[in-house]
Protein backbone atom coordinates (compact mmCIF):
# COMPACT_ATOMS: atom_id res chain seq x y z
CA UNK A 1 0.00 0.00 0.00
CA UNK A 2 3.19 2.32 0.78
CA UNK A 3 4.04 1.78 -2.74
CA UNK A 4 0.94 2.53 -4.02
CA UNK A 5 0.51 6.15 -2.53
CA UNK A 6 4.01 7.15 -3.52
CA UNK A 7 3.03 5.81 -7.07
CA UNK A 8 0.06 8.57 -6.66
CA UNK A 9 2.75 11.06 -5.65
CA UNK A 10 3.11 11.10 -2.36
CA UNK A 11 6.65 11.53 -0.38
CA UNK A 12 8.89 11.64 -3.73
CA UNK A 13 10.67 8.09 -3.55
CA UNK A 14 9.71 5.12 -1.17
CA UNK A 15 13.19 4.65 -0.13
CA UNK A 16 13.08 8.29 1.07
CA UNK A 17 9.16 8.85 1.35
CA UNK A 18 7.88 6.28 3.28
CA UNK A 19 8.34 3.35 5.79
CA UNK A 20 6.18 -0.01 6.76
CA UNK A 21 5.91 -0.13 10.26
CA UNK A 22 3.64 -2.88 11.36
CA UNK A 23 3.49 -6.55 10.29
CA UNK A 24 0.06 -8.36 9.87
CA UNK A 25 -2.31 -8.81 12.53
CA UNK A 26 -0.26 -6.95 14.73
CA UNK A 27 -0.62 -2.83 15.66
CA UNK A 28 -3.16 -0.63 14.42
CA UNK A 29 -0.26 1.47 11.68
CA UNK A 30 0.87 -0.14 9.11
CA UNK A 31 2.72 2.46 7.64
CA UNK A 32 3.62 5.95 7.79
CA UNK A 33 4.19 8.26 4.77
CA UNK A 34 5.35 11.64 4.04
CA UNK A 35 2.67 14.20 2.48
CA UNK A 36 4.91 15.60 -0.18
CA UNK A 37 8.44 15.51 -1.02
CA UNK A 38 9.20 18.24 1.63
CA UNK A 39 7.90 16.12 4.67
CA UNK A 40 6.04 18.93 5.89
CA UNK A 41 3.34 16.61 7.38
CA UNK A 42 3.38 12.39 7.65
CA UNK A 43 0.23 10.25 6.92
CA UNK A 44 -0.33 7.33 8.75
CA UNK A 45 -1.58 4.06 6.87
CA UNK A 46 -3.64 1.18 8.07
CA UNK A 47 -4.23 -1.73 5.92
CA UNK A 48 -6.79 -4.61 6.14
CA UNK A 49 -6.82 -7.76 4.08
CA UNK A 50 -10.70 -8.29 5.19
CA UNK A 51 -12.98 -10.85 4.53
CA UNK A 52 -16.25 -8.62 6.37
CA UNK A 53 -17.58 -5.11 5.97
CA UNK A 54 -15.29 -3.07 8.09
CA UNK A 55 -17.19 -1.65 11.41
CA UNK A 56 -16.84 1.29 13.14
CA UNK A 57 -15.16 -0.14 16.01
CA UNK A 58 -12.09 -0.90 13.43
CA UNK A 59 -11.88 2.71 12.15
CA UNK A 60 -11.98 4.11 16.00
CA UNK A 61 -9.28 1.70 17.02
CA UNK A 62 -7.31 3.89 14.38
CA UNK A 63 -8.34 7.23 15.32
CA UNK A 64 -6.83 6.36 18.53
CA UNK A 65 -3.98 5.14 17.10
CA UNK A 66 -3.43 8.56 15.19
CA UNK A 67 -4.60 10.88 18.30
CA UNK A 68 -1.76 8.76 20.25
CA UNK A 69 0.53 9.53 17.60
CA UNK A 70 -0.82 13.23 17.33
CA UNK A 71 -1.20 12.58 14.04
CA UNK A 72 -3.88 14.56 11.83
CA UNK A 73 -4.09 12.48 8.66
CA UNK A 74 -4.50 8.78 7.99
CA UNK A 75 -5.42 6.40 5.15
CA UNK A 76 -7.20 3.18 6.47
CA UNK A 77 -7.04 0.49 3.16
CA UNK A 78 -9.19 -2.16 2.90
CA UNK A 79 -9.85 -5.05 0.47
CA UNK A 80 -13.74 -5.54 1.44
CA UNK A 81 -15.76 -2.67 2.16
CA UNK A 82 -16.98 -0.14 5.02
CA UNK A 83 -20.23 0.32 7.02
CA UNK A 84 -22.67 3.63 6.94
CA UNK A 85 -21.74 3.89 10.38
CA UNK A 86 -17.43 3.58 9.98
CA UNK A 87 -17.68 6.07 6.48
CA UNK A 88 -19.68 8.55 8.88
CA UNK A 89 -17.39 7.96 12.00
CA UNK A 90 -14.50 8.98 9.54
CA UNK A 91 -16.16 11.92 8.03
CA UNK A 92 -16.88 13.53 11.87
CA UNK A 93 -13.44 13.12 14.00
CA UNK A 94 -11.14 15.88 14.01
CA UNK A 95 -8.17 13.97 12.32
CA UNK A 96 -8.50 14.12 8.18
CA UNK A 97 -9.15 9.95 7.72
CA UNK A 98 -9.38 9.11 4.38
CA UNK A 99 -11.01 5.57 3.60
CA UNK A 100 -10.21 3.43 0.77
CA UNK A 101 -12.55 0.33 -0.16
CA UNK A 102 -11.18 -2.72 -1.91
CA UNK A 103 -13.28 -1.08 -5.31
CA UNK A 104 -11.56 2.22 -5.11
CA UNK A 105 -8.38 -0.01 -4.28
CA UNK A 106 -8.36 -1.64 -7.53
CA UNK A 107 -9.26 1.47 -9.52
CA UNK A 108 -5.51 3.16 -8.18
CA UNK A 109 -3.71 -0.26 -8.47
CA UNK A 110 -4.98 -0.29 -12.12
CA UNK A 111 -4.15 3.42 -12.89
CA UNK A 112 -1.35 3.55 -11.24
CA UNK A 113 0.01 0.11 -12.72
CA UNK A 114 0.98 -1.09 -9.39
CA UNK A 115 0.40 -4.91 -8.94
CA UNK A 116 -0.75 -5.44 -12.12
CA UNK A 117 1.09 -5.37 -16.12
CA UNK A 118 -0.41 -4.74 -19.52
CA UNK A 119 -1.54 -7.59 -21.39
CA UNK A 120 -1.73 -6.00 -24.63
CA UNK A 121 -1.45 -2.39 -26.06
CA UNK A 122 -3.05 -1.31 -29.58
CA UNK A 123 -2.04 1.92 -31.28
CA UNK A 124 -4.55 3.39 -33.43
CA UNK A 125 -2.76 5.02 -36.49
CA UNK A 126 -4.43 8.19 -38.77
CA UNK A 127 -2.49 9.81 -41.20
CA UNK A 128 -0.24 12.61 -40.63
CA UNK A 129 -1.35 15.34 -43.49
CA UNK A 130 1.06 17.35 -42.79
CA UNK A 131 3.92 15.02 -43.76
CA UNK A 132 1.98 15.16 -46.99
CA UNK A 133 1.89 18.70 -47.80
CA UNK A 134 4.21 20.48 -50.03
CA UNK A 135 6.41 23.42 -48.61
Amino acid sequence: MVDLLVKMGYGGTRRDAAKVIGKSGDCVIDGIIKEDKLGLDVIYIQAKKWEGVVSRPEIQKFVGALEGQKARKGVFITTSNFSKEATEFASQVSSKVILIDGEQLVDFMIENSIGVSDETNYAIKKIDTDYFSEE
